[in-house]
């Protein structure tokens, strides 16, 4: 998502809400309020876990991360030899999904044989500065998919695959589609053609004329599928990968699906927290301050969805658009807002969320060779644009876990569980909290977002706790982009890493006391 501004950026899941009549409440309660002991240092809270309520399944392949296609133009990248991006896949998750996309995707092409030469490169027209688009084509060679295909076996992931809808053809499309499925095999999730196709007509992009809108989508839309499909009978597909334009999911779902029926399996979309990095309203405040509108939203596209016989998942996004905001979205607290956004979706019944991230060059050339996150960075930081990416780092140089990654581990410690209703209490407090049921374990998600007040909260299991333990995400301040550590320890860059403080709390029946200061999380596991 790289050509809106800052307002539309954040309207994809606020516009949402007209997609159904009626939206029913979140499988969870948000305890914020404008009001209370504002000067206190503590606040006392409660929280409640209702495991008679309606719950839904936290898929396993819930956690994802968002690669822009390009990165495929060098072939060493996504590959069985880059054992570090291998590992720190694995421990983020044993079984996520890798999606290839992003607005380098418009501009890349598939050299399938020697016959096959590079599409006419559309000039950039405008102003500079309002050109957000690559100005430049990538080539994607056959032995960049035979390494990504080793990629996916080795990390055990699978893989969202996108497709050139801007400047390509179906024969193009599907000709490169043959190809990646007979390579990634069972890996491949499905097919997307095209991003963020409801900003092709603007001016900032042009993809399109000015009058192409969303019937003129789908008619071109459809002709890359069913090529596709001549090429690939088993193929599946998802869409429309919109970047704020929500109106599009529910006419996507119905227009796509009558016509490919059960090819068709996800509706996907964006959704950027803030940005862009340069505007002065960005900040860490606006960030973690809590929207329980999001969730909300959210419930209304999964259920808009699901009468169609489909899944949502939101494909690309972060902290904060065009790169990331220096300070915030490389800091500890795009850990706490990852980890509370991804449960969030979760709750209301979202399938996936892939974080965007990747290599420096190719995220700054994906915008035009822009970089606006630099232009705010302090005097002492070290120019490294790409500031949102959970795994920083090149090929040559090699790879880490940024801190937004502590809280996408956070959060991927519920994936396979069943999600059930809670009620949390703090008077005034910007704190959320989240249940995952796993048997006779539950584990509860808790994210103390406020600046000022630690939180002592009661929590209320609803049988006999026979056994707790509390894993901390913790780190010396929001802005701090190092000595971020989950239940006491950092991630290796070979993906290493292990519990070293784990706290074991004296339990009473079914009550449990837990102190979670400021700007902090907590995982609890509760044996019931």
């Amino acid at each position: 998502m790289q050509t809106q501004s800052f307002i539309s950026r954040r309207r994809f899941l606020s516009d949402s809400a007209a997609i159904v009549v009626t939206s029913v409440g979140c499988c969870r309660c948000f305890a914020q309020t404008a009001q209370g002991a504002a000067d206190d240092a503590v606040v006392a809270g409660e929280l409640v876990v209702d495991l008679d309520s309606d719950s839904h399944l936290m898929p396993a392949n819930y956690s994802g991360l968002s690669y822009e296609l390009a990165q495929l133009a060098d072939p060493r990248f996504f590959a069985g030899t880059n054992k570090e991006l291998i590992a720190l896949f694995r421990r983020l998750s044993p079984q996520g999904v890798l999606r290839l996309g992003g607005n380098s995707s418009e501009f890349c092409w598939f050299k399938a044989d020697d016959s096959v030469s590079a599409p006419d490169l559309r000039p950039a027209s405008g102003p500079e500065s309002e050109n957000w688009m690559p100005k430049q084509l990538f080539m994607i060679t056959p032995q960049a998919v035979d390494h990504l295909a080793d990629f996916l076996n080795a990390s055990g992931w699978q893989l969202i695959y996108g497709l050139n809808f801007g400047h390509s053809s179906p024969e193009r499309a599907a000709r490169e589609a043959e190809y990646v499925a007979q390579k990634a095999g069972e890996h491949l999730l499905y097919f997307q053609i095209g991003n963020e196709p409801d900003f092709y007509r603007n001016a900032n992009n042009k993809t399109r004329p000015a009058n192409w809108g969303f019937a003129d989508y789908l008619q071109e839309w459809t002709q890359y599928a069913e090529a596709i499909s001549g090429r690939v009978p088993e193929a599946k597909f998802g869409g429309p990968d919109v970047g704020s334009s929500s109106n599009w999911i529910p006419q996507f779902a119905k227009g796509a699906a009558e016509k490919l029926g059960s090819r068709l399996i996800t509706v996907t979309g964006h959704y950027y927290a803030e940005g862009p990095p340069d505007d002065p309203k960005v900040t860490t405040a606006q960030l973690l301050r809590t929207n329980p509108a999001i969730a909300r939203r959210t419930k209304s596209i999964v259920e808009a969805a699901a009468k169609d016989h489909l899944v949502y998942r939101m494909t690309e996004g972060n902290s904060c658009y065009r790169g990331g905001k220096p300070g915030m979205s490389d800091a500890f607290a795009s850990a706490l807002w990852a980890g509370d956004y991804m449960l969030s979706l979760a709750s209301a019944g979202c399938a996936g969320v892939n974080l965007h991230g990747g290599s420096r060059n190719i995220l700054s050339a994906s915008l035009g060779n822009h970089m606006p996150g630099d232009l705010v960075a302090k005097e002492s930081t070290v120019k490294k644009g790409g500031y949102y990416t959970p795994i920083a780092g090149e090929v040559a140089e090699g790879f880490s876990a940024r801190p937004i990654f502590y809280g996408m581990l956070l959060a991927g410690e519920l994936a396979g569980t069943r999600l059930q209703e809670v009620s949390l209490k703090g008077q005034g407090l910007n704190a959320t909290a989240y249940a995952g049921q796993a048997e006779d374990e539950l584990r509860i998600a808790i994210f103390n977002k406020d600046d000022a007040r630690d939180l002592r909260l009661s929590l209320k299991a609803p049988t006999d706790i026979k056994r707790a333990k509390v894993w901390r995400l913790s780190a010396p301040a929001l802005d701090s982009t190092s000595g971020v550590t989950l239940a006491g320890s950092e991630v290796s860059s070979d993906g290493s890493w292990s519990p070293t403080k784990v706290e074991t709390p004296r339990t009473a029946g079914t009550d449990l006391d837990v102190e979670l200061p400021k700007n902090s999380a907590a995982l609890v596991f509760l044996n019931l």
